[in-house]
């Protein structure tokens, strides 16, 4: 049987801890193995429990959900981050992406988003509603960065045209369906995506097609 996901809550909340612990807990396939007030207890905590994921508040005292995320991903082997935010245009929360994290979930996201949300993240994929972290980035989409534009420039034209799905928050089958494609060629594309953009997961990539130009706000 396979062992559940190991959840580290942060936020300084005890309330929230509560709610998002009787949510996890209710699972089969998860566990909290702890909880902490704020980033520096994050930090110190995943040091010592080594957990597979941390649900991590962007806003918190001591030490913020940005720089605790920086700090461990930073640590070796590194678990998941999932950010989560009270606002869907939080300006924090693009640099917590930028930071390392897998994606993030609102606090009002129902259970049934939140559990999605982390099984997801553990598998490897990222957290990207069309809701939320896609708005959040059309209004916080930064200016064109000339890096970002040459490795852009290293994808193929589908590749890109895939790309732009993906930063507009489509799913793997919604991109197949609007480029007439199989589900399977689209999964290939994003794999190689990821490995000549040379990042660690589909926000990044996400963050680098912004960067780039290959989108700008307000595109659909």
């Amino acid at each position: 049987m396979t062992a559940p996901v190991r959840v580290l809550l942060a936020d300084d909340q005890a309330l929230v801890r509560a709610g998002f612990r009787m949510v996890i807990e209710s699972q089969d396939d998860l566990t909290v193995v702890g909880e902490a007030g704020d980033g520096l207890a994050a930090l110190e905590h995943t040091r010592r429990l080594n957990p597979d994921l941390v649900l991590m508040d962007v806003r918190m005292p001591v030490l913020d959900g940005i720089e605790a995320t920086r700090r461990v991903l930073a640590l070796p082997g590194a678990p998941k981050v999932l950010m989560l935010t009270t606002y869907d245009l939080d300006e924090h929360a693009l640099a917590a992406i930028r930071a390392g994290a897998s994606g993030f979930l609102l606090k009002d996201a129902t259970p049934e988003e939140l559990l999605a949300g982390i099984r997801t993240v553990h598998a490897g994929d990222s957290v990207i509603a069309p809701t939320t972290t896609r708005r959040l980035l059309d209004r916080l989409a930064p200016p064109l960065d000339p890096g970002a534009a040459r490795s852009a420039a290293t994808l193929t034209g589908r590749e890109r045209e895939v790309l732009a799905g993906m930063a507009r928050g489509w799913s793997n089958a919604e991109i197949a369906e609007r480029l007439v494609v199989a589900p399977g060629t689209v999964k290939t594309h994003v794999g190689n995506i990821l490995a000549k953009l040379r990042v660690r997961d589909r926000v990044q990539a996400v963050v680098l097609a912004y960067e780039a130009g290959v989108v700008r706000p307000g595109e659909r």
